[in-house]
């Protein structure tokens, strides 16, 4: 089985890299990261793409229906994903 762990934050600029919430986060997260590459279980880590490049595919009543950037629904950036086997 593989899972898809992403670090999201809200829609707009980062956080400020100089700031104790960033470095908490960032902390967390390279922790976690580690400690999946030290277990074997890390297949790969990489940033993704704003979620304004994004199309949402999406099929409605046998209708497929393309959204291009965020959509309405999504108010989330992802900003890293990491994916594992479990």
């Amino acid at each position: 089985m593989k899972y898809l762990f992403l670090l999201h934050s809200p829609d707009g600029p980062p956080l400020d890299s100089g700031s104790v919430e960033y470095a908490e986060t960032f902390a967390a997260w390279a922790a976690a990261t580690a400690a999946m590459a030290e277990a074997g279980v890390l297949i790969d880590c990489a940033p993704l793409q704003p979620v304004s490049s994004a199309t949402t595919v999406r099929v409605r009543d046998g209708q497929t229906v393309l959204t291009d950037g965020a959509g309405a629904e999504n108010r989330v950036r992802a900003g890293h994903a990491a994916r594992s086997y479990s």
